[in-house]
This record gives C-alpha cells, sequence and structure tokens, in this order.
C-alpha cells in the first residue's frame, strides 16, 4: 500500500464495466517513541481502517496462558453465566514503556483504582549506550537505532527497579520490539521485514531482557506474552509466525473502525486499535496519543493549548467508553506513550481518565493477559456472539 505523510488521506478509484466505486480510508497516524527524557521526534504512518481478515482454510488453535494462581482470581475472572453481560474491559497500554516519571504518575492511580496496565518495552532501552553495536537491526548497520538507547549503566539499573516495581504490582510488560524504524525512518522499515527479520528481531529482544535480567530485572520473559509493532506497520503474515515461535500470543497493533472483540488470526489474539469519532472534530481518529495531537494540530508544540487538547482527548474516551459499556462491551484498547507532548495534555487526559473510568460499574482495568485469561474461561460460542455484534462506534 503507498503511504503518505502528513496524516493525509490515501484513496483510490476502481472501475468496473457498469459502476464506479470510491473508497476512502482514514488515516492511522504511527508515532516514534522519544528516548526516556527526551522530547518526541515527528515521526508517522498511514494504514486501513477496515474490518479485521477472515482467516481461509481451517481455524487456527487459539493461544492460551496459563491460568492465576490458585486462590488469585478476581471475581470478575469467571465464566459467564447465562443473560450476563461481559464486564467492560479497558487496556490501559504505553508504548516504550521507559520513563521513571511517567510511571511513578500511574502506579499511585493504577494502585487507587485497582487498575492493571500494559507497558509495551522497547529492548534497546535496556541496553547501555556504550553497549548499543550488541543491537544489529534487520538491515541496519549494528548500533543503529531510531529511538537511540537507553543511556549511561546507572540509567539502566534506574529502569530495572521502576520496572520491577511496576510488575510487583501485577502491571504486564510486553514487547514494542527494539529499534523502531518506521517508514519515515532509514530503510528497511519494520513493514518491509520478512519472518526471518522478525526472528532477529525478537532474538535480541529476549537477549535484551535476558542480559538485564542478570543486573536483576525481574522479568520473567515467559510472561512476555504479546507486543504492538512499531508505527502499527508490519506485514502480520510475516510477524505471526515469528512472535508464535517465541512464546507470544497476542498482538495489538491492527486497526478496526470502531471498538471491536479481539479475534484469532493466523494463531495469534489480535486485540485491535480502534478508530473513533473525536467529537470536538467531528472525525474519526485512530485513538491514540500521537494520532490525536497530530489530527488537532499536526504535533504543533503549543503547550498553552495543553488543558483543551486535554479535554477534547478526554471527552473522546469518554464518549468510546460509553459507546462500547452500553454496546458490544468489546475489550477497549487506550494505546498511549510515556511523553510530555503539548505540555502533557495526553498523559494528563489518560490517568484522569484512568482514575474514574477505572472505578465504574462493571468495568475492568485489566492486562491482555488477563483479558486472555477471561475468554479462556467463556463458552466458544458465547466468544463467537460477542464476535458479530456490531462494532461500537461513538
Amino acid at each position: 500500500m503507498l503511504r503518505l505523510r502528513g496524516g493525509k488521506r490515501l484513496g483510490w478509484l476502481t472501475t468496473g464495466v457498469a459502476l464506479a466505486l470510491v473508497l476512502v480510508v482514514l488515516a492511522v497516524l504511527g508515532a516514534r517513541e522519544p528516548r526516556p527524557g527526551q522530547a518526541a521526534q515527528s515521526s508517522w504512518d498511514t494504514a486501513p481502517a477496515v474490518p479485521l481478515p477472515s482467516s481461509s482454510g481451517p481455524p487456527a488453535p487459539t493461544p492460551t496462558v496459563p491460568p492465576p494462581p490458585a486462590g488469585q482470581a478476581p471475581a470478575w475472572l469467571h465464566k459467564l453465566n447465562p443473560g450476563e453481560k461481559p464486564p467492560q474491559f479497558l487496556l490501559f497500554s504505553f508504548d516504550g514503556a521507559a520513563s521513571k516519571e511517567h510511571w511513578d504518575r500511574v502506579l499511585p492511580i493504577a494502585k487507587q483504582v485497582h487498575a492493571h496496565v500494559t507497558g509495551m518495552l522497547s529492548g534497546v532501552y535496556l541496553l547501555a549506550d556504550g553497549d548499543a553495536d550488541r543491537y544489529v537491526a534487520p538491515g541496519h548497520d549494528k548500533g543503529s537505532s531510531a529511538i537511540h538507547f537507553g543511556g549511561p549503566p546507572q540509567d539502566i539499573a534506574t529502569r530495572i527497579e521502576y520496572l520491577n516495581r511496576a510488575l510487583a504490582e501485577g502491571h504486564e510488560l510486553g514487547t514494542h520490539y527494539n529499534g523502531h524504524f518506521c517508514e519515515a525512518d532509514d530503510q528497511p522499515s519494520v513493514g518491509h521485514w520478512n519472518t526471518a527479520d522478525w526472528n532477529s528481531e525478537l532474538d535480541q529482544f529476549f537477549d535484551m531482557v535476558n542480559s538485564a535480567r542478570q543486573k536483576g530485572f525481574a522479568l520473567d520473559p515467559k510472561t512476555v506474552r504479546g507486543g504492538r509493532t512499531p508505527c502499527l506497520e508490519g506485514d502480520f503474515k510475516q510477524l505471526f509466525p515469528a512472535m508464535r515461535q517465541h512464546g507470544l500470543v497476542y498482538d495489538t497493533s491492527q486497526v478496526t473502525l470502531g471498538v471491536t472483540w479481539p479475534t484469532v488470526q493466523d494463531g495469534m489474539w489480535e486485540f485491535p486499535m480502534p478508530e473513533v469519532r473525536v467529537p470536538a472534530l467531528g472525525r474519526n481518529v485512530v485513538m491514540m496519543d500521537y494520532n490525536l495531537w497530530f489530527a488537532l494540530n499536526e504535533t504543533r508544540d503549543e503547550p498553552a493549548r495543553s488543558a483543551e487538547f486535554t479535554k477534547i482527548t478526554l471527552d473522546t474516551y469518554r464518549s468510546v467508553y460509553q459507546t462500547a459499556f452500553n454496546g458490544n462491551r468489546a475489550p477497549l484498547v487506550i494505546g498511549n506513550h510515556f511523553n510530555d507532548w503539548n505540555g502533557s495534555a495526553f498523559s494528563n487526559a489518560v490517568e484522569q481518565f484512568m482514575g474514574e473510568a477505572c472505578q465504574q460499574r462493571d468495568t475492568v482495568c485489566a492486562t491482555y493477559t488477563e483479558v486472555i485469561q477471561w475468554m479462556q474461561l467463556q463458552d466458544p460460542a458465547v466468544l463467537d456472539q460477542l464476535r458479530r455484534m456490531p462494532a461500537a462506534r461513538n
């Protein structure tokens, strides 16, 4: 697919003998994580917001995760009774996941409202600058990364401490892979990688995790069960075999119009990012902080408008939440970054929304693993019925 920069829409015209059909695909804007403590660099991508493809041939096996330890299952983790509605799951997830300042802000809120979140960790943030040559991104020179590396050894030690705290409080870490090479960066970007490339990238991610474990990192590699691709890019038919080979069971990189229930694609759970209507703009945007920022002012830094942008983002979250809650109750993926963009407008919005929404009735703020554990308990016919419900579109 031809990709456009700057958030413009991509359209094409196909003609037939008797009619012409115009398809307009709304932009999906990706994002690049800044190095911890640094400002964001502009990067964006477009992708189609269309129904996820259905697999042809025999259905792939449904991947599973271990149940929680005996006696530690929360009350909501049970098989639905006849006529019982599912909880409204909220999946707060943060790409990069390597900012002490932001973990320090999120963790107290999460503890207060009994929320669990997922950090999508970029492996290079576990690699000190002096060890950069240990990373070789597919098709790139060794020591290359679009988001730099983890800083001096002391920064790595500090990072391990606060990530260990997050793990101890029940939060999850997935993978955001490593060098974050998007279409706007030096080629080949992740969108052009094949299965061997993705295997190399994941091999190196887990090597970085295991090296950090020798320095006290508490992350068990077996608990890394999924991730999100840089800029939401990638050929998923090439990516998913590599993910399966590394024991991963879910992805959360694709996009659907509205909020929909997870499906199983090629043996992987897919938790799609929703494209939703932003009430203040009257148009659809992928519900991720960077995408919202681009839609609002093309990522210009205007901190004087921070309160305005926070309100617009918060109103969007509330609108989508109410639509899903009163509709299909599909898990709502809220993708974000740990950032201070536009005067912390988007971090303020997601933190405020977490503080209010996670306390609402029948609402569970959970990790991806926890939602999979819940789905494993349900009758497959019930899940199929939920998937057939119309997408929640605000």
